[in-house]
């Protein structure tokens, strides 16, 4: 008869800690976006057509590019998009701490930014422009033109490290917003900025007294990427996914058009 209790009683543990195991299974991080209910995203926005402010039917609004393919993958999740905007030199960390689902903005890895998060497959090629006043744009045609020029990027980014190895760290300026690099341009306390290229066609769209210069800068990177956690491979997969059918349907052609007017470049 004791026998028969031990055996029962066992059973009944083993039953238990199967229970206990089954109610503490993690749950994945798709699961975990679609209980919530919403897909956070990080970005900076600053960064037009990528991401930036604009009104729309009166209110202040994040817009651009990126935002479009966040909203696609909220789409595709069957959940809300949460925008959450703040200086671009504290996204990653930001992410790294659990504040975001991903970040989009109009960002790039290297091997550093590697060793913190991991990044989805490339859905744009990156190139570099200068942007400069216009009774400078013939002043600068080549990478050697640049050495010893007073030149700005913002702070965190790849133009920032390409602005140091051109102009020098000494006659580098960088500042964690792009309007505030633009004010220092157009005031004359900056001879000339590094921004992305399709950044610089916007600004030399709606200045008049802006340009839009190509020198031949090259690119070292894969292309703009999506952030997520480091080791967060089911999110990445499945942001890949969406990411290649927006490929396929030509899509993200249609997000930078639309962007592009938003931000005044069929202007």
């Amino acid at each position: 008869m004791k026998k028969i209790l031990s055996l029962l009683l066992a059973a009944c543990m083993i039953f238990s800690l199967a229970a206990c195991s089954g109610g503490d299974k993690k749950a994945s991080a798709i699961d975990e976006i679609k209980a919530k209910g919403q897909l956070t995203v990080g970005t900076s926005a600053d960064y037009p057509p990528y991401e930036f402010h604009t009104e729309i039917d009166g209110k202040d609004t994040i817009v651009g590019f990126d935002i479009a393919i966040a909203q696609a993958i909220a789409d595709d999740l069957g959940v809300k998009l949460n925008i959450v905007d703040m200086s671009f030199d504290n996204l990653l960390m930001s992410l790294s701490n659990g504040e975001f689902d991903m970040v989009i903005a109009g960002i790039t890895s290297n091997e550093e930014r590697k060793k913190a998060v991991d990044f989805s497959d490339p859905y744009l090629v990156s190139k570099s422009l200068i942007l400069v006043k216009n009774e400078n744009a013939d002043k600068y045609k080549t990478l050697d033109d640049l050495k010893g020029a007073k030149g700005g990027a913002q702070t965190g980014t790849i133009t920032y490290d390409r602005c140091v190895l051109y102009c020098g760290e000494e006659s580098t300026v960088g500042l964690a917003k792009v309007q505030d690099l633009i004010m220092e341009l157009q005031a004359g306390k900056l001879d000339l900025l590094f921004l992305d290229y399709m950044t610089v066609l916007t600004y030399a769209a709606v200045k008049d007294d802006l340009s839009a210069v190509d020198v031949n800068i090259p690119s070292e990177n894969e292309g703009y990427q999506i952030a997520v956690q480091k080791g967060n491979d089911e999110l990445n997969t499945y942001i890949n996914g969406v990411l290649a059918k927006l490929a396929e349907e030509n899509a993200i052609e249609g997000y930078i058009v639309e962007a592009q007017q938003l931000a005044g470049m069929d202007e």
